[in-house]
């Protein structure tokens, strides 16, 4: 027990000249060759030190962009943290059921690959000056170091890190939740860790089981969906960019962005919700979009009322003349957009969604949603931009059924055959069907409900017909007054003809009577 006592007191008698022989060092040795020195004492410790580092920091690059090495890395080692280190943190996530736990700064685990020993240890890193951060946590650096053996570097470098890489990035699909994000404006993006995009998590509960629409499209769909997400491989032997566009297009309330939500839901997408009013330039969209991520969904809604983009569709517009009130609200929206002082143009999104940036990443799925896409310019819409487009039209019976049964639990009553015959007969937006359904109260039974929407639809189908005999009526006044504004000019007209006729009977008449005179005469 002694000798323990001794050997400690010896060890630390040691630390103790080493720290004082360094402290003498860094403040009389003289600092030009301090540099030199250092160099050269490292080379000498690098001989003896039989260990390889390799550290991964947090941020790295110009753009101080996170490094995805790091995410991968603090993914891949939270498992082991929970079950071998002594210390952790916590981190919890907003709305999320428990805590997320990893390895605290300054602490190491160790694991084995293919028989070799490797630790791993986390860092940080604060700032020696005191000084008020702009940013959170400015100040401050973190990073995930690793330690091997230098007779293992060879296994280490070309097999162990693409194994780290490759589980972090698995365990990251497998965990992370999913967000909807929105562009934030331009003069936001500067500034250390700034950000182009905000986000909340996605929690739309849309679902293909929950869409009320025909079956045999809605399977279409998921298919095409499925068959993409698989499709690195072929979409790099034939040599196209990982990304498919989709057109939604219909009438309002007819379930375009619960599509959005339940295609998200299907592949486990984030979805980036694009406002081009927003974005001032097309180079501010060109860097907005190369921020996005792979697995994602980027949303332009109601494309057709977005700046530049419907210029030449304006200007037809106020030449057609206001042809219905849509148009009308169609036209004033643009108006109002493009008071905003955005220079995005039609040339610009095409170049990103489908020229050489577009190949920037893989695995996105682009869609426009429109209420009007004849107003579309075909070049934004063609095959191989959009290439599928989806029709999303009111209400069919099998969209109906499927409302009957999320809503009521139903899937077959007596009013069915009513409510069949009546809405191929009317025109009523799943929105419409879906409010109608829904219970108003704990006293709103099958029948209530389903007696509700049979009163919703004849009424509809009354106001389509009175609509039809209004606009018939109108029609016929109008044709009536342009006849009676007419009958005065034609009367007019022919009361001038009869006179003109009448002058050159006179005329004639006077002139031959005045011959005849003369001739007498002569």
């Amino acid at each position: 027990m002694a000798m323990v006592g001794e050997m400690w007191s010896h060890l630390g008698s040691t630390m103790g000249t080493l720290m004082l022989v360094y402290t003498v060092f860094k403040q009389f040795f003289p600092h030009h060759l301090q540099g030199s020195f250092e160099k050269y004492f490292n080379r000498i410790v690098r001989y003896a030190y039989p260990y390889v580092e390799i550290t991964f920091d947090e941020f790295t690059g110009e753009r101080m962009k996170r490094s995805e090495a790091y995410s991968r890395i603090k993914s891949y080692l939270s498992d082991k943290s929970t079950a071998s280190a002594k210390r952790l943190k916590a981190d919890v996530v907003k709305d999320s059921q428990s805590a997320v736990l990893s390895m605290d700064y300054n602490e190491k685990i160790t694991e084995e690959f293919q028989g070799v020993k490797i630790w791993w240890s986390a860092k940080r890193t604060l700032s020696k000056t005191p000084r008020i951060a702009i940013y959170p946590a400015d100040d401050e650096k973190k990073s995930y170091k690793l330690t091997v053996h230098k007779r293992h570097r060879e296994l280490i470098t070309q097999s162990y890190i693409s194994h780290v890489m490759k589980e972090g990035k698995e365990i990251e699909t497998r965990n992370r939740q999913r967000k909807l994000y929105s562009n934030n404006p331009s003069q936001d993006w500067d500034g250390y860790r700034s950000n182009k995009w905000s986000n909340v998590l996605f929690e739309h509960p849309a679902t293909f089981d929950t869409l009320a629409m025909d079956a045999k499209l809605k399977e279409e769909i998921k298919n095409d969906l499925i068959k993409f997400s698989k499709g690195k491989d072929y979409y790099a032997r034939i040599g196209k960019a990982w990304k498919r566009g989709y057109l939604l297009y219909g009438p309002p309330g007819t379930g375009k962005s619960s599509m959005i939500a339940a295609m998200a839901n299907l592949l486990n997408y984030d979805v980036y919700d694009l406002e081009l009013i927003a974005v001032k330039e097309n180079t501010e969209l060109r860097r907005l979009l190369l921020d996005t991520s792979s697995k994602s969904i980027i949303v332009i809604e109601d494309i057709d009322c977005s700046i530049d983009l419907t210029g030449q569709r304006e200007k037809k517009t106020e030449k057609d003349g206001n042809e219905d009130e849509h148009s009308d609200s169609v036209t004033k929206r643009v108006k109002d957009k493009k008071k905003k002082n955005s220079k995005v143009t039609l040339s610009g999104l095409l170049n990103c969604i489908d020229g050489l940036w577009s190949s920037c990443g893989g695995e996105r799925i682009i869609v426009f949603t429109t209420n009007y896409v004849e107003k579309l310019d075909p070049a934004l819409i063609r095959r191989g931009r959009m290439d599928k487009h989806i029709e999303l039209s009111y209400c069919c019976f099998d969209a109906f059924k499927v409302f009957a049964k999320n809503y009521l639990e139903v899937d077959s009553h007596s009013l069915f055959g009513e409510i069949k015959s009546l809405l191929g007969e009317t025109n009523m937006t799943p929105a419409d069907v879906a409010e109608n359904l829904m219970p108003k109260s704990d006293y709103d039974d099958v029948e209530t409900c389903l007696k509700r929407l049979v009163e919703a639809l004849k009424d509809t189908m009354e106001e389509a017909k009175k609509k039809v005999e209004d606009e018939a009526r109108l029609m016929a006044e109008k044709e009536e007054e342009e006849k009676q504004r007419k009958k005065p000019e034609k009367e007019e007209k022919e009361q001038s003809g009869k006179d003109v006729k009448e002058v050159k009977e006179n005329g004639v008449a006077k002139v031959g009577e005045e011959v005849k005179e003369n001739g007498v005469t002569h």
